[in-house]
C-alpha cells in the first residue's frame, strides 16, 4: 500500500506498535526515517533499529520499561503535506518542559530542537516526541 506521506506512516506503525506492546516494527526504508530514528534512540525512546538496505526494510525495536510500560508516550505529526509549519530557532516549541523532543529538518540536516537552537538555525518542524 503507498502512502503519501512516509514520515506520518513512520509515527502511526510505531505509535500502534507501542499500544498494542510489540517488541519491534517494520516498514519501508527512506533516509529521513533513518534520522529521526537516529535521534529517537540518541534521546533513548527506542532501544535499537536495524536497516536491510537490500530488502529497503527497517526494523525499530522498541523500548519499554520493567513492568512492559512503553518509555514512548506520545508522536504528534506537526508539519504536515498540506500545511507545512516552519519556525525560527527562537521559536521552537520545548516539549513537555523539556522531557520531550521536537524534531527539524534544517540546512544543517534532520536535528533536534535543542541542537537547532544551540546552531541558531531553523527549519520545518517535522514532528514532536514524548
Amino acid at each position: 500500500m503507498a502512502f503519501n506521506d512516509p514520515i506520518a506512516e513512520l509515527l502511526t506503525k510505531m505509535r500502534n506498535a507501542k499500544d498494542a506492546k510489540h517488541r519491534y516494527v517494520d516498514f519501508g526504508f527512506s533516509k529521513i526515517k533513518v534520522k529521526i530514528l537516529e535521534i529517537l534512540k540518541g534521546h533513548g525512546f527506542i532501544e535499537n533499529f536495524l536497516v536491510n538496505v537490500e530488502q529497503r526494510k527497517v526494523r525499530v525495536f522498541l523500548r519499554y520499561t520493567k513492568g512492559r510500560i512503553p518509555v514512548l508516550n506520545g508522536l504528534t505529526r506537526v508539519s504536515k503535506c498540506g500545511l507545512r509549519q516552519y519556525i525560527g530557532y527562537s521559536g521552537i516549541p520545548k516539549v513537555f518542559n523539556g522531557m520531550g523532543i521536537a524534531i527539524l529538518s534544517t540546512p544543517k540536516g534532520v536535528v533536534d530542537g535543542e541542537t537547532a537552537r544551540n546552531l541558531k538555525v531553523g527549519g520545518e518542524l517535522i514532528c514532536t516526541v514524548w
